[in-house]
C-alpha cells in the first residue's frame, strides 16, 4: 500500500483551512451513475423560447463556473451576460457577418460535409431570441497587470462547469464560436486583456424544440483502464 503524503503543518506563508468534503447521500459509484444521467440529457439547442430567465439564475450559475480550477488560482475569465436586446442584435449582426464568411469562404468541404447533419447555417436567430447571452472573456493578465497560468484549460474548465449548472437549473444552452470573435470585445467595449472565448446564448428550449439525432462514443473508446 502507497503512503500518502504528510499533510504540512499550517503556516502563515502557506495559510490552509480544512477540506470540507461533499457527501452525496449514495455510494460513489451510485453517484457518479446518476449524474452522468442527469448529463446525458444535455444537449446543445439552438431553438430557444424568448420564456425569461432571472438574473439570479445566471447569477447562480456564474458562480458555479466560478469555483473552478485555475493556474495558481488566477481565475483568467470573465462572463459578461447580456439581456439587452439592442447588444443581442449587435451581437448578432457581428456573429452573422463571421459565419457567412466561414460558409463562403473559411470553411473547407470536408468542414462543410461534417457540419451537414446539424443543418447549421450562417443564421444566427437564437443570439437575439435567448434571453441571455453570456460571453465568456479569457484573461490575458489580471485586472492590475498580474501574470496569469494555463489560461486556455482554465476557463475550458470553467465554461465546462458553467454548462453544467445550466443544464441543471432547467435551461439550454449552445456553445457558439464565431471565428474570429473579436467584435464581441469591440460590441462590449471591454479592455484589451480580455479576449473573446465563446459565446452561450441560455433559455428555454422553444416549445417543439428539436435536436440532432446524435449518439455518443461508448465508454471504450473513449476511456482506457490502466492497472
Amino acid at each position: 500500500m502507497t503512503t500518502p503524503d504528510p499533510i504540512p503543518p499550517p503556516s502563515p506563508r502557506r495559510p490552509h483551512v480544512p477540506h470540507r468534503p461533499f457527501d452525496p447521500g449514495l455510494p460513489a459509484a451510485a453517484a457518479a451513475r446518476r449524474f452522468y444521467e442527469v448529463m446525458n440529457l444535455r444537449r446543445s439547442v439552438r431553438f430557444f423560447a424568448d420564456t425569461p430567465v432571472s438574473r439570479e439564475t445566471i447569477e447562480w450559475a456564474c458562480r458555479a463556473a466560478g469555483t473552478a480550477p485555475s493556474g495558481a488560482n488566477k481565475q483568467p475569465w470573465r462572463f459578461v451576460c447580456v439581456s439587452d436586446p439592442a447588444l443581442k442584435k449587435k451581437i448578432r449582426e457581428g456573429a452573422e457577418a463571421e459565419e457567412r464568411e466561414f460558409y463562403s469562404r473559411k470553411a473547407n468541404a470536408q468542414w462543410l460535409k461534417d457540419l451537414e447533419p446539424f443543418d447549421t447555417t450562417p443564421d444566427k436567430g437564437f443570439l437575439e431570441v435567448a434571453p441571455w447571452l453570456i460571453v465568456v472573456f479569457k484573461l490575458a493578465h489580471d485586472d492590475d497587470g498580474g501574470q496569469t497560468y494555463y489560461v486556455n484549460e482554465s476557463v475550458g474548465i470553467a465554461v465546462g462547469m458553467l454548462l453544467c449548472a445550466v443544464h441543471h437549473a432547467g435551461l439550454v444552452a449552445l456553445t457558439h464560436t464565431p471565428s474570429p470573435m473579436k467584435f464581441l470585445a469591440e460590441i462590449l467595449e471591454r479592455p484589451a486583456h480580455e479576449r473573446p472565448f465563446l459565446l452561450i446564448p441560455v433559455g428555454y428550449p422553444a416549445p417543439g424544440c428539436v435536436v440532432p439525432d446524435i449518439t455518443r462514443k461508448p465508454l471504450e473508446e473513449i476511456v482506457e483502464f490502466l492497472g
